[in-house]
């Protein structure tokens, strides 16, 4: 594998995020993953609906994050998203957030999305073809 992609999005805080204290609570940061992924989709031409349209839908199957610090309300965060290319039916992202004002890290995770047939909901073993296309595309095999 010779390449990588990501993207970087901003996301700016929203007031029902965080508690009384004005602090995000912890399970927002799954939620900020989401944006980036759907920006790096955007971005990279494999959105939610470019994979639903060749007849799959990709669920999550596996979140890690790791808190370095607090976000507050009011916080611009960049969500830098990174695809990990790997040779299995899957797609493997790593994620860094930063206090846009700051620059300071205040978080990192992963996930693991497969491929299920949108009309079956059955596992796909197999790599995709459009996904293959995708990879090679992006120097990405």
């Amino acid at each position: 594998m010779t390449n990588t992609l990501s993207n970087r999005t901003d996301v700016r805080v929203r007031f029902n995020e965080a508690d009384p204290l004005g602090i995000v609570w912890h399970g927002h940061y799954i939620r900020y993953f989401e944006d980036g992924r759907e920006a790096f989709g955007r971005m990279h031409g494999l959105s939610y609906l470019d994979v639903f349209k060749e007849g799959y839908v990709i669920p999550v199957v596996s979140v890690n994050c790791n808190f370095k610090k607090s976000v507050k309300y009011g916080d611009t965060i960049i969500v830098e998203t990174t695809f990990i290319p790997g040779f299995a039916a899957k797609m493997n992202f790593t994620y860094k957030l930063f206090n846009k004002e700051t620059g300071v890290l205040v978080a990192t995770g992963s996930s693991t999305q497969v491929f299920l047939n949108k009309d079956t909901q059955w596992l796909e073993l197999n790599t995709p073809e459009f996904f293959k296309r995708w990879k090679k595309k992006h120097n990405l095999e």
